[in-house]
C-alpha cells in the first residue's frame, strides 16, 4: 500500500492543510464505527457455527477475512483522502452502469435490510423482557429509536455512542471466550491454513473469510472518515492506524466467538440454527452451563452487536445515498469541508433514506419477506463486494488518483484476492438461488 507522506510546507491560505498528522490513538473513531457496524449478529453466528462444526480448524480463515477487509477499507479511505472526492463520485466517473447498479442495490437492499436489522435488535430484547411486548413491536421500537437518534445527532455524538456499544460487545465476547476456557494449543494449531475434511470445505472456508466484517459498510468508511473531519492526505497515517484498529477489534470479536463455538458446541456435539435465532439458542445453552447471569450478560452483548449494525447502517448508508442523489442531480461533489460540517447529515436525501430504512420494512415484519424480493436482495448483496473490490482497483491504479497515492504491489494483490474471493462467493450465491420458482 502506498505510504507516501505529504508536504510539510505550510498550505496556501484557504487550502486544505495536507501536512501529515502524527499517527495517534486519540484520533481513533471511524474505525470503531465501521467495526461495530460491520460485525452483526449474523457474522457472530457464522463464526460460532464454524467453531461448532470444525473446532479451531478455520481460525486462520477468520483472521484472513479481517486482513482482506482491512485492504478494502484502507483503499476506500485512501481514495477519499487523496482525491478529495467521494467514492460514489469515483464510481460515477467509470460510467453510468455504476449508477444503475448502486440505485438498484441501495433500494432493494435497504428495504430488506431494514426489516432484518430491526428483527435482529428485537430478539435479545424480547428474550430479556419476554412479557413486555411481541417481537414485531420490539423491532419497530428499535427502528424508530435508531431513526430518531441518527436524525437528531451529528457524527461526533454518533461515534461516541458507537464506541460505548463496542465496549459492551468487547467485554461480553472476551468474557465468554475466557469463560469457556479455550484450549490454546488447539487454537494455535488453527492458525495453520488447512481445510476441514468435509464436503464443500473450500466453499465453507471462503464463506467464512468473506463474511467477516461487513459489506456496504466498507464503502461507507470513507464517508465516516470525511465526517470525522479528515479531508486530505495529511490524515493518511491516522486513517491507516484507525483502519487497523477497526479490524483488530473485528478479529477479537470473531475469534472469541469461534472459541465459544469450538469449546461449548463442538466438544459437546451441539448444533445451533443459522441466523440470529442461533444466538438465542446459545443464550439457552449458556444459561444451562453457567447460570442465568451469564445468559443475560450475553443477551446484552447480543443487543449491542445488533443495534450498532442498525444505527451504523442508518447513518453510513444514508450518507452514501445523499452523495448519490447529489451526484445524480448534477450538483458539484461535496468536498471534505462540507462533509465535516454535517451538510449531508442535514440534507433531505439523507433523511429520506433514513425513512426508507425504517418505515417500509415494517410491512415485512408483519407479512413475511416476499420471495422474489429476497432473491434479488441475495443477488445484489453478493455482487456488491466484487463490485467494490473491482472498482477500487480501477480507480486507484488510474490517473484519477494522484500518483503518490496509487496502489502499490501489496494493495493490488490484496484487492485482487478480495475481488476473486467475492466473485466466487457471488457466483455460488446466484447459482444457489431457486430461479425456477422466481419466474
Amino acid at each position: 500500500m502506498a505510504d507516501t507522506t505529504g508536504s510539510t510546507e505550510a498550505s496556501p491560505v484557504g487550502a486544505a492543510d495536507s501536512r501529515p498528522r502524527k499517527s495517534s490513538w486519540r484520533y481513533i473513531g471511524p474505525g470503531i464505527v465501521v467495526a461495530a457496524t460491520g460485525v452483526g449478529a449474523g457474522d457472530l453466528v457464522a463464526t460460532l457455527i464454524a467453531g461448532s462444526n470444525f473446532g479451531y480448524t478455520l481460525l486462520w480463515a477468520a483472521i484472513v477475512g479481517c486482513l482482506v477487509k482491512i485492504s478494502l477499507a484502507e483503499a476506500a479511505g485512501r481514495w477519499h483522502l487523496s482525491t478529495g472526492r467521494t467514492l460514489f463520485d469515483g464510481w460515477a466517473s467509470l460510467g453510468r452502469w455504476t449508477t444503475w447498479f448502486f440505485a438498484a442495490y441501495v433500494v432493494v437492499w435497504g428495504f430488506v435490510y431494514g426489516a432484518a436489522a430491526m428483527s435482529s435488535s428485537a430478539l435479545p430484547l424480547q428474550a430479556l423482557f419476554p412479557d413486555v411486548m411481541d417481537l414485531e413491536w420490539w423491532a419497530i421500537a428499535c427502528g424508530l429509536t435508531g431513526l430518531v437518534f441518527v436524525w437528531f445527532n451529528k457524527y461526533a455524538v454518533f461515534e461516541k455512542v458507537m464506541t460505548v456499544l463496542v465496549g459492551v460487545m468487547f467485554v461480553v465476547t472476551v468474557y465468554l471466550a475466557v469463560r469457556v476456557a479455550p484450549n490454546l494449543g488447539d487454537a494455535f494449531a488453527g492458525l495453520l491454513p488447512v481445510l476441514p475434511d468435509e464436503k464443500d470445505s473450500v466453499l465453507n472456508t471462503l464463506g467464512l473469510i468473506g463474511g467477516v466484517g461487513g459489506t456496504i459498510t466498507l464503502a461507507a468508511y470513507g464517508y465516516w472518515v470525511n465526517a470525522k473531519g479528515w479531508t486530505d492526505t495529511g490524515w493518511m497515517k491516522v486513517m491507516r492506524l484507525d483502519n487497523r484498529v477497526a479490524y483488530l477489534t473485528t478479529g477479537i470479536f470473531v475469534v472469541a466467538m469461534l472459541f465459544v463455538g469450538a469449546e461449548l458446541l463442538h466438544s459437546a456435539n451441539v448444533a445451533i440454527a443459522s441466523g440470529d435465532k442461533g444466538l438465542l439458542q446459545l443464550g439457552d445453552i449458556l444459561e444451562d452451563e453457567y447460570g442465568t447471569a451469564t445468559a443475560k450478560f450475553f443477551l446484552i452483548g447480543f443487543f449491542a452487536t445488533s443495534y450498532t449494525s442498525l444505527i451504523g447502517v442508518w447513518h453510513g448508508v444514508s450518507l452514501m445515498f445523499a452523495d448519490f442523489v447529489a451526484r445524480y442531480r448534477g450538483e458539484d461533489a461535496q468536498k471534505g469541508e462540507k462533509v465535516a460540517s454535517g451538510a449531508r447529515e442535514r440534507s433531505w436525501p439523507f433523511r429520506a433514506y433514513l425513512l426508507w430504512l425504517t418505515f417500509p420494512p415494517i410491512v415485512l415484519l408483519f407479512q413475511g419477506q416476499p420471495f422474489r424480493l429476497i432473491i434479488l436482495y441475495g443477488v445484489l448483496g453478493a455482487a456488491f463486494l466484487p463490485f467494490l473490490a473491482g472498482t477500487l482497483i480501477w480507480l486507484l491504479n488510474s490517473a484519477r488518483t494522484p500518483a503518490p497515492w496509487r496502489n502499490g504491489a501489496l494493495s493490488n494483490t490484496m484487492l485482487t484476492v478480495a475481488g476473486l474471493l467475492f466473485l466466487v462467493l457471488c457466483v455460488k450465491q446466484i447459482w444457489d438461488q431457486p430461479w425456477a420458482d422466481f419466474f
